[in-house]
């Protein structure tokens, strides 16, 4: 996978966290992901289109999300609605780039969400005060895809 593509999204995750959250953060357990995804709690999933096409998955423990929520709320709990309001706004926040970005949405299956031929995942913990929170981050440049494309020979 080109780390010059999920680079960005993994400098702005951690920077998110660590200011939202108010505390330190740390990138944790970094692995590729060659089968389907599945989800570890209440996750968000963005899709990108544009020269560099992809999605991000932001995924969170039930329990790490409800704490995240009532920080960024400043109460003492939240409840399910709000950690998945809270995720979403989350993944919003990772996203500040000029992709056509699509509003996240919350990700329900238990799995889904399998890499392409083309198309490796990541999947990265950031260590937060609250718990880890996970990110699945999948992307290929499609202008070099169509320019790969266009100059393999046709078959017959």
């Amino acid at each position: 996978m080109r780390m010059d593509l999920i680079q960005p999204f993994i400098n702005a995750a951690d920077a998110v966290f660590a200011e939202s959250l108010q505390g330190p953060t740390k990138i944790g357990d970094l692995s590729m992901e060659e089968g389907t995804y599945r989800r570890k709690g209440i996750a968000a999933v963005i899709a990108i289109k544009g020269d560099i096409e992809g999605r991000i998955i932001l995924d969170l423990a039930p329990e790490v999300a409800r704490k995240v929520a009532a920080i960024l709320a400043g109460s003492e709990a939240a409840d399910d609605q709000s950690a998945r309001e809270t995720v979403c706004e989350l993944a919003n926040m990772v996203m500040g780039y000029t992709f056509k970005v699509f509003p996240p949405e919350i990700h329900t299956s238990d799995e889904g969400l399998k890499g392409s031929a083309d198309t490796e995942a990541m999947v990265l913990a950031i260590e937060t005060s609250c718990g880890s929170i996970f990110l699945n981050i999948a992307m290929h440049h499609l202008a070099r895809r169509r320019r790969e494309r266009d100059l393999a020979p046709l078959s017959r």
